[in-house]
């Protein structure tokens, strides 16, 4: 009898089951996200997030050591986590294409590493890598590396492991937004722009696979500092007018529209440059690049009130907001209690929960 069907027929007892919580760690908060299988699918069990004080971690990286484990004992001691999947920042990752010739190749790593230094800028020895086949033909292999170093592994192991959590997974940002917002088996190409508080995340899969990403220092706190700036008013009344007003342009919204639009344009023209590169730029074998079929917005302030129309006409391509649900449920037959603008924000720790039914 194999182990899947013994599982089948005898679950693990639901108390020894130790379930995955998708932890997704910014600069300012830990959003948490935990999924279960019920009889009628994939469903959310719980979900939350808690702020981070600043200065703790930085571009995706520990500063403080000490102050970040208390943080994750309250969480654990809160919430009852003890199995996470963690998502790593793509400001901490390095992503680059190799192609390793068959004649001769006995050990791909041993290959892998041996080049590493010609693309990152960390020796072989202080990196991690992992690697994907994109293809392969009679004389060569065509991989993509993704490297980060060991002292930011280990001092993410270190705070979890101090703090009584175990780490199920570390994985890109990126790949745990797009296993939520894409759907399982579609392999088009996409542009996925992840549009936080601090930063965005713009990032193009295809095939699955996650071939660039690029983090801007522009998100929405921008946009509310420059509405507090413009008007004089607190950020707590500026958040509240971007919200309400967004990019509605009307005779009472005219000025806040403005200010919006000069933040937003800057958001556009990052967008529109990395666009046109993918389209102008033969990949490193020389062939066309696919084209992108549309841009998916996902974060926290993504559904900022006609942001995906304003991207869409004035870029000339099909932006739509994301729906982190796709591979999880038929929202006409279940509707999560949890908001379009939350589950926008939720959906890189919603990818790394989804995780732990990659093999089911």
């Amino acid at each position: 009898m194999s182990m899947n069907s013994f599982n089948r027929f005898f679950p693990t007892p639901k108390f020894l089951e130790l379930p995955s919580f998708g932890l997704d760690i910014s600069d300012e908060s830990i959003k948490f996200m935990e999924l279960v299988k019920t009889k009628k699918g994939i469903k959310v069990n719980h979900y939350g997030e808690k702020k981070i004080p600043a200065g703790i971690i930085e571009s995706g990286k520990i500063k403080d050591l000490k102050q970040m484990e208390e943080v994750l004992v309250s969480l654990r001691k809160e919430e009852g986590i003890k199995s996470v999947r963690v998502s790593l920042s793509e400001e901490q990752v390095y992503i680059f294409n190799l192609k390793l010739e068959k004649l001769g190749l006995e050990n791909i790593r041993e290959s892998i590493e041996l080049s590493l230094e010609e693309y990152i800028p960390i020796s072989a020895q202080d990196a991690i890598f992992d690697y994907e086949l994109l293809s392969e033909d009679e004389q060569s292999l065509k991989l993509q590396v993704a490297a980060i170093s060991k002292n930011v592994i280990e001092e993410y192991l270190s705070v979890f492991k101090n703090s009584r959590i175990s780490v199920k997974s570390f994985e890109l940002e990126a790949q745990a937004i797009s296993r939520s917002v894409i759907k399982k088996g579609d392999l088009e190409t996409y542009m996925i722009v992840d549009f936080g508080k601090k930063h965005t995340g713009i990032f193009i899969i295809s095939r699955g696979i996650i071939i660039f990403t690029s983090t801007l220092d522009v998100g929405g706190r921008m946009l509310s500092e420059m509405i507090e700036k413009n008007f004089k008013i607190s950020f707590e009344e500026a958040e509240k007018k971007k919200k309400e007003f967004g990019l509605r342009r009307n005779a009472t919204n005219r000025e806040v529209f403005s200010v919006l639009l000069n933040g937003v344009s800057i958001l556009r023209d990052e967008i529109v440059k990395h666009f046109l590169y993918w389209h102008t730029h033969k990949d490193e074998e020389g062939k066309d690049r696919p084209l992108i079929k549309k841009v998916i917005l996902s974060g926290g302030d993504s559904n900022l009130i006609g942001l995906s129309e304003y991207l869409s006409v004035s870029m000339k391509i099909n932006v739509e907001i994301a729906n982190v649900w796709v591979n999880i449920t038929d929202t006409g037959k279940y509707v999560p209690e949890i908001s379009l603008d939350e589950s926008l924000k939720f959906a890189s720790a919603l990818g790394l929960a989804l995780g732990n039914f990659e093999h089911d």
